[in-house]
C-alpha cells in the first residue's frame, strides 16, 4: 500500500505494524522488533499529523512512547526513555482530560512510568517528583469506582515513585506515603483476584516496609 495513493490508510497500516512489532518485541529478549516498531510509528506520523487527524496522531505518539520506553528499559539507556517522555507529552496535547479523560489518564500513567525509570537511571529527584505528579493526576480519572484494576496499577506505580524519592531523601514522609499507596493497590488487587498483580505489589510493599523500618531505626 503506497503512501502516495492512500496516505492515511498507509499511516494506519504503519501504526498497526508498529503495534504488532511492539507486541512481538515484548515477548523477545532482543531489541530488533522494538526498534522496528519505533520506526513504524515514526513512519505513520509522517501522514498522521496533528493538523490532519489530531486524535490518531496522539494515539500513535502514545504508542511510540510505549515502544521507546520498553526499548529504553531493554537497552538500559536514557536516550530512548527521554524520547518516550517527549512522545507522551506530545500525545497529551490532544489527549486532554476534557476530551478523552481515560485516555488522558492512561497517557499520564505512561508518562509517569517513563519519568520514574529515567529518574532512577539519572538519580534525578526532579524527574521522580514529576513522575509522582503524573501518577497523581492519572488517578483523578483512573478512579477506584470506574476502573479498579487500572486504579490499583497506578497506585502501585505511585508507590514505586514515592519509594524511589524516599530512598534519596531523609525522613520517612515519602516512604510512608509509598506504603499507603501499595496498601491501597493491594487491597483492590486482592478483592479482584488479580494474582498477576498481587505478587508484585506485595513485594513492593514488603521492600518499602523494610526500608521504612530501617529509616525509623536510624539505619
Amino acid at each position: 500500500m503506497g503512501w502516495e495513493r492512500v496516505p492515511l490508510l498507509w499511516a494506519t497500516t504503519q501504526n498497526n505494524l508498529g503495534t504488532a512489532l511492539q507486541a512481538l518485541g515484548e515477548r523477545e529478549s532482543g531489541t530488533e522488533s522494538l526498534t522496528a516498531a519505533v520506526t513504524a510509528y515514526r513512519e505513520a506520523l509522517q501522514e498522521r499529523t496533528r493538523e490532519r487527524v489530531p486524535l490518531q496522531w496522539a494515539m500513535t505518539q502514545n504508542n511510540l512512547g510505549t515502544a521507546l520506553a520498553t526499548l529504553g528499559l531493554r537497552e538500559n539507556d536514557t536516550e530512548s526513555l527521554t524520547a518516550a517522555v517527549t512522545a507522551y507529552r506530545e500525545a497529551l496535547q490532544e489527549y486532554t482530560r476534557g476530551r478523552v479523560p481515560l485516555l488522558w489518564a492512561t497517557t499520564k500513567n505512561n508518562l509517569g512510568g517513563a519519568l520514574l525509570r529515567l529518574g532512577e537511571r539519572e538519580n534525578d529527584t526532579k524527574k521522580l517528583t514529576a513522575a509522582v505528579t503524573a501518577f497523581q493526576e492519572a488517578l483523578q480519572e483512573r478512579t477506584r469506582e470506574r476502573v479498579p484494576l487500572d486504579w490499583a496499577q497506578t497506585q502501585n506505580n505511585l508507590g514505586m515513585a514515592l519509594r524511589a524519592l524516599g530512598e534519596r531523601e531523609s525522613g520517612t514522609e515519602k516512604l510512608e506515603a509509598a506504603v499507603a499507596a501499595f496498601e491501597k493497590a493491594l487491597d483492590v488487587a486482592k478483592a479482584s483476584g488479580a494474582g498477576y498483580y498481587i505478587e508484585g505489589i506485595q513485594r513492593n510493599l514488603d521492600k518499602c516496609n523494610d526500608l521504612l523500618n530501617k529509616r525509623k531505626q536510624g539505619g
